[in-house]
């Protein structure tokens, strides 16, 4: 029987599918039925920095419009406490960490060094095993310079880390001038795992009506190859794991990020798509195909289709276009 189990930034995993950030792992209930259809891990759903600063503004409104001299004296009145988003989020930590086995990582999906930095030390003594920082920085921004990205980048790590013992990830997307080189940045700052890549919200326009509406909310599995692309070019380059994201929706989509260096998947559109009995066909046709290869564990086949970790990179890719387009005929 194929030996599935990895490791990603010092978690030991049964196998490398974890559940991505989502609507699917912000319940308790949830999650088990994740774990008992074959997930290694969760990454519980998001706190978004916007709510965390709001609310700590809510609270303190509340305090000081209370006729309390201190804040420490809401411990001693009658009045219920309201519990916040933040307080029902340490919660689904511990509740978590108690019904399950696997491994469950906390989210917050941030876009500054703000006073939510806080909130990293309460998740760790929650139980979280692990903390995934999702760096959700816009090309739309035009208020920003990609440099304003790398110190804020930088700034969040190193506040996260002296808070902090537990793993750090980090998710990021893929707008970058210099994607390579802010992706070897970050994996030197400190953190143990890098997320290839979040997904933005995509527009789309209704002709009949005129209006502006969404474009598709899961990925496709067409969508992979952009995360592929950059698993392959900066596995032998970078000093913590990476883990693949977008547009995994097989077995095979598994198999060739596993290939390309990966040490494990998140996946949430085809859990959405066909349920989460789902995650124990890919993990049938994943064993079955590492059987057909007569390859004993994921180690004997992780990183070995990656892309050198010498030589240009960009040349090897304008070797590659050239190779397989001047020739192309329809």
């Amino acid at each position: 029987m194929p030996d599935l189990s990895t490791k990603f930034m010092g978690l030991s995993l049964k196998n490398p599918i974890i559940i991505a950030s989502s609507g699917l792992t912000d319940s308790v209930e949830k999650i088990k039925e994740l774990e008992a259809n074959g997930a290694a891990a969760v990454v519980l759903k998001s706190l978004f920095e916007e709510e965390i600063i709001l609310e700590m503004k809510e609270t303190e409104h509340r305090m000081t419009g209370r006729p309390f001299l201190f804040p420490e004296t809401i411990d001693f009145t009658e009045e219920e406490l309201y519990e916040d988003s933040v307080r029902e989020y340490i919660r689904l930590i511990k509740e978590a960490k108690e019904a399950v086995e696997i491994p469950v990582i906390a989210s917050i999906n941030c876009v500054s060094s703000q006073k939510w930095m806080y909130l990293a030390k309460e998740i760790q003594d929650a139980g979280a095993d692990a903390l995934e920082l999702n760096l959700f920085f816009l090309p739309s921004d035009d208020d920003r310079e990609q440099l304003d990205n790398l110190v804020i980048t930088d700034a969040i790590i190193h506040q996260v880390k002296e808070i902090v013992s537990l793993p750090v990830s980090l998710k990021i997307g893929y707008y970058c001038s210099n994607l390579a080189s802010y992706i070897s940045r970050i994996s030197e700052a400190g953190v143990q795992g890098l997320v290839l890549f979040n997904r933005s919200w995509m527009p789309d326009i209704d002709t009949e009506n005129l209006t502006v509406t969404s474009g598709p909310i899961l990925s496709s599995p067409g969508d992979y190859n952009q995360t592929l692309r950059w698993v392959s070019l900066m596995s032998g380059k970078v000093k913590c794991d990476l883990a693949a994201s977008t547009g995994i929706h097989s077995a095979d989509a598994i198999v060739k990020q596993l290939l390309a260096g990966a040490k494990a998947v998140e996946i949430a559109s085809v859990v959405y798509k066909h349920g989460p009995k789902h995650i124990k066909v890919l993990l049938e046709e994943l064993k079955k195909w590492m059987a057909e290869k007569e390859f004993k564990s994921v180690d004997d086949f992780s990183g070995l289709l990656k892309h050198s970790s010498t030589g240009n990179p960009a040349a090897w890719e304008r070797v590659q276009f050239m190779k397989n387009f001047s020739q192309f005929v329809s």
